[in-house]
């Protein structure tokens, strides 16, 4: 019986119901210390799920040493009534917390015969864990994809349990899996819940029930069925303070277990408990205990060949389980809490524990189990200890398990004789932690490792860790100053160099650019990016656009095609350089080409820890395009994909995509909410181009609310500060002659024109041509320059850009007395400005018509009034629907469930007057 939790039985009971009858899905962290009832409560829910509907038994769990898991097969309810859930159970165990997805092995072992029905790249990724596949394709995160995928499957048939205890004990790269998982779960009739300790386990936004101890009522229905003496119970609801555990252990023996020194916490007094009750214990059955508490899996093959060769077996344990302290089945040995086996492995000698390790060592079949209990016998460096921990770590590598295989390679390194090889595995671990997700750790990894060797080639590596660390930490200005200095004369130079100058590009680092040009032209090669970039920074259009359209025009596909398969397995980074390179020079069509290329080779491939800044260059290059409902939706995946990989510094960025919306839109609360911490509001101090940006963007809102003044301050002070070299804020240079001219200040906009009309003659974009001959007819009143910047726009390109040009010669033919020849431009101003949703633009251009004689105003398009109606992810997903793709083929290219994609499906219809995909494919749904 569960006293005093009550709330959370209910909590757990409607999380599984809901699953049965209505196929929500839904997670909950269950947290407290050890012996609170966290399991207790796992136990609840199991027993929820098995209760009078359940149609089958748990099935029976794979061999120990590949894990263990329960689930069961029961079908829908025949009748139409609520299904039983089928259950999947692992629990952690301290031992395995380096043994890559030995957790989620736990899981899905009663499951694996599903893998086939996954799409490949995810089926792939699951057999890595199995082991049945040759090494993963690197992203850790599409492991997290597949299960995802898997759960809903399975959940077709019957809505689906997952129990995960001592999560706090699980291997990381199951966690990510398990947690990239549980944050997509939306409508497949799937729960998991979560068992952790206080510590060693983030649920990043999960929701959780902190355990809190019971009260001194329920404590003494805990103890009621005890024969204790009245004192002898007040003392044991003293020393157990509420822990229920503590409560049931300490109230059977009745002991004070305080050590002799005064008051211990709870644990320790629990621990101090099963000490004892196990110091009782024959010798034999004790040492049989430490076998099985440094096994720790319960393996039998295992335990029996070390029991053997110590001279011991499982008939040893027969006291134990009369003790109820162990439960030995057909196909393992377990403990009856995780106390229990730390009580029996610490109250022994160490010297017992390495002979144990040993024996266990020599019969282990899995070498990476080997090499575990070899480093744990090991008592001083031992080269040949350390390569069997390497080999280990390569393997966990090799299966995309950074974190595990950091581990390994840490202690590899611990065991290393020599300081060279010491550095050289300390160097791998910086990589894995790094691939893992572990920034800091990697760090540290890399400054030990720096401190052991003196090799420039190790130097070299070092310092690309490290630079990828500052970057991660949100400080790509260090990184590109640690590229630059440590770069080496090697075949790798070339490379480094050029993220070092990209890296100062986005910090506005123009110090670091030019040295890194200057290295690379001393190295005697040829490097258009770099050079391009630093004649930029030096305002040099003539040299840096030409060399900047070479960088776009050598992209996979020359910058034209938009195959995915024209990006090789060796491409991806010159096809994100020709992306960078699009944006710089404005050339929104290639960069929208190739981006959308880009994303589209993350979504084919599970790369789910790339997708998101593949994403923000593409919604970049939409919104300078004007197709701001697609950059929203692109923005939402990315911030949620950006969280959910432990990339939160990306979210800043993505934030200033959407403020640019905002500034054209007028809204001003929401554009001031975007870039405040860009711009230092919050304390936080962003890299130069992100801040440079994010001005501009406020300059922009000062120029569409009739704050002229402000505006010009705001870009002017946005060109003198970093990053005033990036592409914002030259093509804000435009805005800034507008500002200026607006604010009654013409002369100010001299120097801001002549920059303009710099870089759109180097670059020859129409568009930019366009704006530069619009800003000349501004200043200067000439009518021609209005009409050759028409004729340019009529070239396509920036349709915000056209209105603005429209608007103002408009206004010019207006003040002009030309009323009837005003119309035409005014009105087609207007309608993009209503299309943009760019109110406070649009309420100028209706002025002007009104100032015409005309009353009329554009009408919004239906397409429009229509794709207003959708979320961000419902707009993603009718548009693949719309294009034949089936809910599997979406819910993998979006990282969902299949049952998700069909509730937006079900959510969008009504908003969209349709009942079928047939329809849908019928929608003008594109901008």
């Amino acid at each position: 019986m569960l006293y005093g939790r009550d709330a959370e039985r209910e909590r757990l009971t409607r999380l599984v119901d809901d699953a049965s009858t209505r196929r929500r899905s839904g997670s909950l962290v269950l947290r407290g210390e050890a012996g609170i009832g966290k399991s207790a409560l796992l136990g609840h829910a199991a027993d929820v799920a098995s209760g009078p509907r359940r149609a089958a038994a748990d099935v029976a769990s794979g061999p120990r040493d590949h894990a263990a898991g329960e689930g069961e097969n029961a079908g829908p309810d025949a009748a139409g009534a609520a299904s039983s859930p089928r259950v999947l159970r692992a629990t952690g165990v301290e031992a395995e917390r380096d043994l890559a997805y030995a957790g989620l092995l736990q899981l899905l072992w009663p499951v694996q015969e599903r893998l086939s029905r996954l799409p490949d790249p995810q089926a792939d990724a699951l057999r890595t864990v199995f082991g049945s596949s040759g090494p993963g394709r690197g992203d850790r995160f599409l492991t997290g994809l597949a299960l995802l995928t898997l759960l809903a499957d399975l959940a077709d048939e019957a809505p689906v349990l997952c129990l995960v205890d001592d999560v706090q004990w699980i291997d990381t790269a199951s966690v990510d899996a398990l947690l990239f998982a549980a944050r997509r779960l939306s409508a497949e009739g799937v729960v998991m819940v979560f068992a952790a300790r206080d510590d060693g386990f983030a649920g990043h936004g999960l929701p959780e029930i902190e355990l809190t101890r019971l009260d001194r009522a329920d404590a003494a229905r805990v103890l009621a069925g005890r024969r204790l003496t009245p004192d002898r119970r007040d003392r044991v609801m003293a020393e157990a303070d509420g822990n229920p555990l503590a409560l049931l252990e300490l109230g059977a023996t009745g002991r004070r277990h305080d050590g002799g020194h005064g008051p211990l916490p709870v644990t320790d007094r629990v621990l101090a408990a099963f000490r004892a009750q196990i110091g009782r214990l024959p010798e034999r059955t004790r040492l049989m205990m430490l076998v099985a508490a440094a096994e720790a899996r319960g393996h039998l093959p295992t335990l029996l060949g070390a029991a053997t060769a110590l001279d011991v077996s499982l008939d040893d344990l027969e006291p134990a389980e009369q003790a109820r302290l162990v439960e030995v089945t057909g196909t393992s040995v377990s403990f009856r809490h995780p106390l229990v086996r730390a009580a029996a492995y610490q109250g022994t000698s160490l010297a017992r524990r390495v002979t144990v390790h040993r024996a266990l060592a020599a019969a282990a079949a899995d070498p990476d189990c080997r090499a575990r209990h070899r480093a744990a016998a090991a008592t001083a460096p031992d080269e040949d200890v350390a390569a069997d921990l390497e080999a280990a770590a390569v393997r966990a590598r090799d299966r995309a398990a950074g974190a595990a295989a950091a581990a390994l390679f840490q202690q590899a390194a611990q065991l290393t004789p020599d300081t060279g090889g010491q550095a050289r595995r300390l160097t791998e671990a910086a990589g894995a932690a790094l691939s893992a997700g572990g920034a800091d750790r990697a760090g540290e990894l890399a400054v030990r490792a720096e401190g052991l060797t003196a090799d420039p080639a190790a130097r070299t590596r070092l310092a690309r860790i490290r630079a990828a660390v500052e970057f991660e930490r949100g400080d790509p200005r260090q990184a590109a100053r640690i590229l630059v200095a440590e770069v080496a004369d090697d075949r790798g130079a070339a490379a480094m160099l050029r993220m070092g100058a990209s890296y100062a590009w986005l910090s506005g680092d123009a110090e670091a650019i030019r040295a890194a040009a200057e290295r690379s032209a001393a190295a005697g090669y040829r490097d258009p990016l770099i050079q391009g970039m630093a004649h930029l920074a030096d305002d040099d259009f003539a040299r840096g656009v030409p060399l900047m359209r070479e960088v776009l025009e050598g992209a996979p596909g020359g910058g034209r095609r938009t195959d995915v398969s024209d990006a090789g397995p060796e491409e991806p980074g010159a096809l994100v350089e020709a992306i960078h390179a699009g944006l710089i020079l404005g050339d929104d069509d290639a960069a929208i080409r190739l981006a959308t290329a880009e994303v589209a080779r993350c979504r084919e491939r599970g790369l789910a820890g790339e997708l998101a800044g593949a994403l923000q260059r593409l919604a970049q290059a939409q919104v300078a395009a004007g197709l701001f409902r697609d950059a929203e939706a692109n923005v939402a995946e990315a911030i949620t994909i950006a969280r959910d990989t432990g990339r939160s510094q990306r979210v800043g960025r993505l934030e200033i995509v959407l403020a640019w919306v905002a500034a054209v839109q007028g809204d001003e609360e929401r554009c001031r909410a975007l870039t405040d911490d860009a711009l230092g509001v919050g304390g936080r101090s962003a890299p130069g181009a992100e801040a440079a940006a994010a001005a501009c963007a406020r300059g922009l809102l000062d120029l569409g609310l009739g704050r002229y003044d402000d505006a010009f301050d705001r870009l002017e002070e946005a060109r003198r500060g970093p990053g005033g070299f990036t592409t914002a804020v030259t093509v804000a240079n435009a805005d800034q002659v507008e500002a200026a001219v607006r604010a009654g200040r013409p002369e100010r906009a001299e120097p801001a024109l002549r920059r303009f009309e710099e870089w759109a003659r180097a670059g020859g974009l129409p568009w930019a041509r366009a704006v530069a001959l619009r800003s000349h007819a501004l200043l200067h009143d000439d009518e021609a320059a209005y009409a050759e910047a028409l004729r340019l726009h009529d070239k396509g390109g920036r349709p915000f850009q056209r209105a603005r040009t429209e608007l103002l010669y408009g206004e010019w033919l207006r003040r002009a007395r030309r009323r009837s020849d005003a119309r035409a431009p005014l009105r087609s101003a207007l309608e993009v400005f209503e299309r943009l949703r760019a109110e406070a633009w649009a309420e100028r251009a209706r002025t002007e018509l009104r100032a015409t004689g005309e009353s009329a105003t554009a009408a919004r398009p239906a397409a429009a009034d229509l794709l207003e109606r959708l979320t961000p992810q419902e707009l993603q997903v009718v548009r693949l629907a719309a294009e034949g793709n089936s809910s599997r083929d979406i819910a993998a290219q979006l990282f969902l469930s299949p049952r998700t994609v069909e509730y937006h499906l079900y959510k969008a219809y009504p908003k969209l007057g349709v009942s079928s995909r047939r329809e849908l494919a019928r929608l003008e749904l594109t901008r």
